[in-house]
């Protein structure tokens, strides 16, 4: 997000002049290129180059002499940890609120080639308060999404042709990107990655890549970091000691004693359909919580103490292939555990179905909101012509590493 809105004041700056759009005379262009020589697409040749800062290396910005006109083409590679960007709905949300538009009126797409674009819209952009003319498009490649945003007091139709054969000019070189992995997938390891998909995909990775991005130092050190933040593991010792918390406590220990002190108070006692109002009546908890309440202890009655063991079991999984990114395990011991991991898992569940119902009842009583967006996204992956969930649940799970 800090990239958007570094690109956000640079836009501002653009808008607060009172200048006109490209005028009447002839444009030369000029190919301008990426700093990490990813993009290239060709400008005003004397446009100049604005730099975006740390975290934009895939970015391009260029500025007319006074500042009255720029485009700004913008780059979420996919699979990129934490850019929060799952699909095009996901980007055009980032962009958007870092680049409030207004008046938005779809438009004919100007054509990029290599690019598959989405929409393009004319629109009123506003940043730090002040108000422009934009032109916008959204796009994608097997690589990267991106966004083409063209911004100036007014455009005319000289705006307007020159949006156009700026699109034209897009050209995309995609790097090449080092993996250290060496273990062929298979429909085990697939299987391992579906415990943990729907966290993978939300966070814009490969659900088809152990980990969910290639090993290497980048991903060493972006999974590190990660670790650190949210978890509290910065080396193998503090790994080991959270996986053991996770498969012999984690959450479901907390959520059974919430469950059981339900049963002592009598909650248990009332009929299913009627616990909502008993908990309103009795209890000084709201009609959200009441239904939250009143859901898991049936979860609880079905399942017992493995009620929630899908959330527990599923962050396990998820660190195993980040505890190999990060360097703390070897593949091989990653994979091994994993093995071990997902056997108590089958032997726990009856399908992937049961599993992402627990997994969703314990994201549910650990964040204190309704898992729908989680939900949604794994109904999509079940639906998805080349879905992961094909895998049977009952496959049989052999070494192949």
């Amino acid at each position: 997000m800090s990239r958007i809105r570094r690109g956000a004041m640079a836009l501002a700056v653009l808008l607060a002049l009172v200048l006109g759009g490209c005028g009447s005379k002839e444009v030369v262009m000029k190919e301008f290129i990426s700093e990490d020589e990813t993009v290239s697409i060709s400008m005003d040749e004397n446009w100049r180059v604005e730099d975006m800062g740390a975290g934009t290396e895939g970015w391009l910005a260029a500025f007319n002499d006074d500042d009255s006109e720029g485009i700004i083409v913008m780059q979420v590679a996919k699979g990129l940890y934490g850019a929060n960007v799952a699909d095009m709905d996901a980007w055009k949300e980032l962009i958007e609120s870092s680049y409030p538009m207004s008046e938005m009126e779809e438009i004919e797409a100007p054509a990029v080639s290599g690019m598959n674009v989405s929409d393009a819209y004319k629109c009123e952009v506003t940043a730090e308060g002040v108000k422009g003319a934009g032109r916008v498009l959204y796009g994608e490649t097997d690589y990267a999404y991106y966004c083409i945003l063209y911004a100036a007091p007014r455009i005319n139709s000289s705006g307007e042709a020159y949006f156009k054969n700026v699109c034209a000019t897009f050209k995309e070189t995609v790097p090449e990107i080092e993996n250290a992995s060496t273990v062929e997938s298979t429909d085990t390891i697939q299987w391992f990655n579906n415990t943990c998909a729907v966290l993978t995909a939300i966070n814009g990775c490969d659900y088809t890549m152990f980990g969910g991005l290639p090993a290497n130092d980048e991903s060493l050190a972006t999974i590190q970091a990660l670790l650190t933040e949210w978890w509290d593991v910065t080396d193998s010792q503090s790994a080991d000691e959270t996986l053991e918390w996770l498969l012999t406590e984690g959450h479901r220990v907390s959520f059974a004693d919430d469950m059981v002190y339900l049963t002592e108070v009598g909650v248990a006692d009332v009929a299913p359909e009627e616990r909502v109002n008993y908990l309103l009546e009795n209890f000084d908890v709201d009609e959200a919580e009441a239904q939250n309440y009143a859901y898991d202890l049936e979860i609880y009655e079905q399942f017992g103490e493995d009620a929630i063991a899908g959330w527990d079991y599923s962050r396990a999984m998820s660190l195993l292939g980040y505890y190999y990114l990060a360097g703390y395990y070897t593949e091989q011991e990653a994979l091994d555990t994993s093995l071990e991991v997902a056997n108590l898992i089958q032997d726990t569940f009856d399908s992937w179905d049961d599993f992402m119902e627990s997994y969703f009842v314990g994201y549910e009583y650990w964040a204190g909101e309704d898992s729908s967006e989680r939900r949604e996204v794994y109904e999509e992956l079940k639906a998805a012509a080349d879905s992961p969930y094909s895998i049977d649940w009952n496959l049989t799970l052999e070494k192949s590493w």
